[in-house]
């Protein structure tokens, strides 16, 4: 079963990066989901796939897989292009987009 290995990226729903500075061992799915006859519901039997191991360097997430013969791929983190914006910006005489309200 492989797995792989990545930096999270930043969640739309917070403006923080909680949980983003760690690099995470996941492992990919070895079954297919499986639909719920009853509720309509996906699950699996795959237990590992539940799994998600947190390490502080990318060094460490891939010694601990060479260490217990996982088989993994990384996937590098692609750099962040901020877009920075003025307050004032919004409020601007011949700013572009329809004024909402």
């Amino acid at each position: 079963m492989a797995a792989r290995i990545f930096k999270p990226a930043k969640t739309a729903m917070q403006s923080g990066f909680a949980r983003t500075r760690d690099w995470v061992l996941e492992f990919e799915p070895a079954l297919p989901c499986t639909m719920d006859p009853l509720m309509g519901w996906t699950g699996s039997a795959d237990m590992r796939q539940q799994v998600q191991l947190s390490f502080d360097t990318r060094e460490e997430a891939v010694a601990y897989a060479e260490r217990n013969g996982i088989p993994y791929t990384v996937h590098d983190p692609e750099p962040r292009a901020p877009v920075l914006k003025s307050y004032a910006d919004n409020f601007k005489y011949g700013r572009i987009g329809a004024w909402t309200h």
